[in-house]
């Protein structure tokens, strides 16, 4: 069992990101992607590229890892979570291409609530908690 606790922050409040976690909804549905190598669902995200800025790297990894081509985005929250610095973000998703070949990911779904086979059960809740207050 997971000892690592999330702690949250106000968005800016935190720097050196090291990693970026994006909240993502398609209609009404809660969007979480299965990896390649797990039989576990978490959301969108993933590290923050050398000279790249928060917001950047969210794009690019929802891109990566859902395959959405039109979307919103905004900053969530700032996180800590095993000893790094993160940025969530909130999504909607309005169009999807495909998957690119490249990526980790298998497979997206769509979920009324969150599936209890999260890879991330300690900080996935958290964040999709506070999206919910923040719509």
């Amino acid at each position: 069992m997971s000892t690592l606790k999330t702690t949250i922050w106000k968005t800016g409040t935190l720097q050196n990101y090291k990693y970026v976690v994006i909240c993502s909804k398609y209609g009404d549905k809660l969007l979480l992607s299965r990896h390649k190598e797990r039989a576990t669902w978490e959301t969108q995200g993933g590290h923050v590229e050398v000279g790249e800025a928060p917001l950047e790297a969210a794009k690019r990894e929802l891109y990566e890892e859902s395959g959405a081509v039109d979307f919103t985005i905004e900053p969530l929250c700032d996180y800590e979570f095993g000893g790094a610095n993160g940025m969530a973000f909130s999504a909607d998703i309005h169009k999807f291409g495909s998957i690119p070949p490249e990526s980790e990911m298998a497979e997206v779904r769509e979920f009324e609530e969150l599936p209890e086979n999260l890879t991330y059960p300690a900080i996935t809740p958290v964040l999709f908690a506070l999206m919910k207050i923040h719509h």
